[in-house]
């Protein structure tokens, strides 16, 4: 059941100047004239790889990917600890995101993104609706900050000792900002200071998973130490700043989305991000199906979640 497509090497790729000093990797790949689609990775701060291209049918769609702003091939890069991130926001991704739009000519594109990418697909859809044909998001988030609190503390109600680890890796009690903790130590000019706050920051989102069908580590700690770096430091910056949602907050503003047809995929036993945000998501925005998996979590594996991804994918590559 559910078997993806195979990889497919890029025909096209470049770095796009977004201003501010920061440069963004994109490529293209599957079938130049086909249905457009952009695909945004989750994190922030985990970059894309050639297999979440997988789900698109290589001979209907172009598939657009990028890293966004301090992470993958992007510069400058988030693990360098001199990187400024004033200037590394949700409202700046989902400008780099129409930029490169524009510079590849495309008039209108499939949105479609997971966990992280969910948030930034659902931004970019309410400030570019013209722009968006269907969006098939993934393991649901809105990034408020009743979810980020429940992710980086609240499901210490399961793990009460690893999560004394997690706050206690940056000097960090019960009451104080863990946020802003991670994000000072994180730009710590010390490479090795920065690593052990960024192993403890992975050990943390790997333990809340743990106890999902098919668990299985992320993967950053065997991996190059600068993407590890990046991506802690990227969470913990938007996770202190609320991700500049605030006073935009995504679920309030869905009603943007009128129109646009949309599949919404979540696991039911995805602690990380609780189904209820893709529930509300849903009742707020009408041409939405939700779709909840009972055996599977955020990340899933082999099962119906993967079917229901590839048959909205099908579907949608000939509308």
């Amino acid at each position: 059941m559910g078997e993806l497509y195979p990889v497919v090497e890029a025909f096209d790729r470049g770095m796009l100047d977004v201003g501010d000093g920061n440069r963004i990797y994109w490529e293209a790949a599957g079938n130049p004239a086909g249905k457009p689609a952009v695909v945004l990775h989750g994190g922030p701060g985990q970059g894309s790889s050639p297999g979440m291209r997988r789900g698109f049918d290589p001979e209907r769609y172009l598939v657009i990917m990028l890293d966004q702003r301090g992470c993958g091939h992007s510069v400058p890069h988030a693990s360098d600890h001199g990187a400024d991130l004033s200037v590394n926001t949700t409202w700046h991704l989902v400008a780099d995101i129409e930029r490169l739009r524009e510079h590849l000519g495309i008039g209108r594109w499939l949105v479609c993104g997971g966990s992280w990418g969910s948030t930034l697909g659902l931004a970019y859809a309410q400030a570019h609706p013209d722009r968006v044909t269907e969006l098939v998001l993934t393991a649901i988030t809105t990034s408020r900050r009743p979810e980020t609190d429940w992710l980086y503390g609240g499901a210490a109600l399961f793990f009460p000792e690893a999560h004394e680890r997690f706050i206690a890796a940056v000097g960090c009690g019960p009451d104080d900002d863990v946020y802003a903790a991670y994000t000072r130590v994180l730009a710590d000019p010390d490479i090795e200071v920065r690593t052990a706050a960024a192993l403890a920051w992975m050990e943390w989102e790997d333990t809340v998973l743990s106890l999902e069908p098919n668990a299985r580590p992320n993967g950053y700690a065997d991996g190059p130490r600068e993407d590890l770096l990046a991506f802690a430091r990227l969470c913990a910056w938007y996770a202190m700043h609320g991700a500049w949602l605030d006073d935009r907050p995504l679920i309030v503003g869905a009603g943007r989305l009128a129109g646009i047809p949309g599949v919404l995929i979540h696991g039911r036993a995805d602690l990380s991000c609780p189904a209820a945000t893709a529930w509300e998501l849903a009742r707020a925005w009408p041409d939405a199906r939700l779709l909840i998996d009972d055996s599977t979590g955020h990340r899933g594996g082999p099962g119906i979640k993967r079917q229901w991804l590839l048959d909205a994918l099908d579907a949608f590559a000939g509308t």
